[in-house]
């Protein structure tokens, strides 16, 4: 393994500010200024879009405000120089995987030229000015092309509220503590905000059966989680420290996780989901940079009484900053408040603070035998459930396994999700002394089964 040579300066590369983060900071840009926006100038998040309707190729765009920054008219407007023009190229492509190759100095030689250029009084805002479209009048792609995907299983409280379902005496299994937890999931299938998808069918076993009957889900949920895209890979047998392990992450994204419990409980013995998982994940377009996220880490450690991580999951760093405060929410709009004007009921709020297991080390744990990440890679976090009820991050653990249905404010009930159900994932990052920032939406609306 490559150790880092000085401890301070792992914690340095997660914490320091810079001029970027300035949270006096306006853009030419007014729609970046007005405090309530995801996409102030501290924020600058990528993407891959195209003019809606259009047959123009996707390339790759950068958030201000209420606008896209067009990265193919921006490399061809010449206006950068450097590092920073080599990467706004790259970021160019109709996917995000050559940029993401480049590393952590090209993302923030592009990220530091955007931000002076599209700073109010900018030499360049005539130049730039054309590059930019309206974010209402484009549409979205999956921001890479995804080769492998790892879902996680980062909280305590999740895992023990769907482990008490099943064994009220002992929720949580010994290696939880120990291990972060994952499986191999299912890339071709991870959807961009706004698609709708189909309920999956599968084998259940109903109640009282003793064999299985085929059809659509019954109990279909959400799963509130992040989506973590890998930057600069690692080779064959070569792990990353956990040290160095940010370095190798471009940015975050939210990420629905939709599960078919029913099919799960039929399936997952002995080697875990398969088409209770794999017929949809929805993720949102935007990725947060790990450096647009430097003024919201906080301490990470473990209870005293739990066990301690191992060493190779453990460093000064992950523990002076290794967690993020990431506020989490997740909005259910039924078709009849739909139809009925009714603004979505909130299910739950919670954060990525709460979390488990860091971004780090679920790095580290992945390439500690030696296995090879690639740039566009993507993990799941896991379900975020927070400490309390109302910050349960998925319908089983709201209502505790289907016992206790979701009041919502027309009178319906929910216990899992119906036809036409749609849900919005929203995150943000706030604290005094620093810009609001944000990652846009996660929208997924459930269609019927086929026949």
């Amino acid at each position: 393994m490559t150790k880092n040579s000085a401890p301070a300066t792992e914690i340095s590369r997660m914490t320091t500010l810079n001029e970027t983060h300035d949270p006096r900071l306006s853009s030419w840009v007014p729609t970046a200024n007005d405090g309530q926006t995801d996409f102030p100038i501290q924020n600058l998040p990528f993407a891959v879009f195209r003019r809606r309707g259009s047959t123009e190729p996707f390339r790759g765009g950068v958030a201000i405000g209420d606008q896209v920054i067009d990265m193919a008219a921006l490399a061809r407007a010449g206006v950068l120089e450097g590092l920073a023009q080599q990467a706004v190229q790259a970021a160019s492509a109709d996917k995000l995987n050559a940029l993401m190759a480049m590393g952590s100095a090209a993302w923030q030689a592009l990220r530091l030229a955007l931000s002076r250029a599209l700073r109010t009084g900018a030499a360049q805002q005539a130049a730039v000015q054309p590059c930019l479209v309206a974010q209402s009048d484009v549409e979205y792609d999956v921001p890479a092309r995804i080769g492998d995907y790892t879902d996680f299983y980062t909280s305590v409280h999740h895992a023990t509220n769907v482990g008490r379902l099943f064994r009220p005496d002992n929720p949580l299994l010994p290696n939880y503590k120990w291990v972060p937890i994952g499986y191999h999931g299912r890339s071709s299938s991870i959807v961009i905000s706004g698609q709708q998808f189909r309920r999956p069918v599968g084998q259940t076993l109903p109640p009282g059966a003793t064999q299985p009957s085929f059809g659509p889900c019954k109990r279909l949920d959400i799963e509130l989680e992040l989506g973590v895209f890998v930057g600069q890979g690692n080779a064959l047998g070569e792990p990353i420290d956990i040290a160095n392990a940010e370095q190798h992450v471009f940015g975050i994204c939210l990420l629905n996780d939709w599960s078919a419990r029913d099919i799960q409980a039929w399936e997952y013995q002995p080697l875990g989901p398969f088409l209770s998982k794999s017929f949809a994940s929805t993720i949102s377009p935007w990725l947060v940079t790990m450096e647009a996220l430097a003024p919201y880490r906080v301490p990470f450690s473990h209870p005293p009484e739990d066990p301690q991580p191992l060493p190779y999951l453990d460093s000064p760093g992950n523990r002076a900053a290794g967690g993020l405060d990431i506020q989490l929410s997740a909005d259910l709009l039924t078709p009849r408040m739909r139809q009925n004007g009714l603004a979505a009921h909130r299910l739950c709020l919670t954060n990525y603070r709460h979390a488990y297991w860091t971004v780090a080390q679920m790095v580290a744990h992945h390439t500690v035998n030696g296995c090879n990440l690639n740039p566009g890679d993507m993990f799941g976090s896991g379900t975020l459930s927070g400490p309390s009820a109302d910050s349960a991050a998925a319908l089983l653990e709201l209502t505790v396994g289907g016992k206790h249905p979701v009041q919502l404010p027309d009178g319906e009930q929910r216990v899992f999700l119906e036809d036409g159900d749609t849900v919005t994932l929203r995150g943000w990052c706030q604290r005094e002394g620093a810009a609001r920032i944000g990652f846009g939406e996660c929208v997924g609306t459930v269609l019927p089964a086929r026949a």
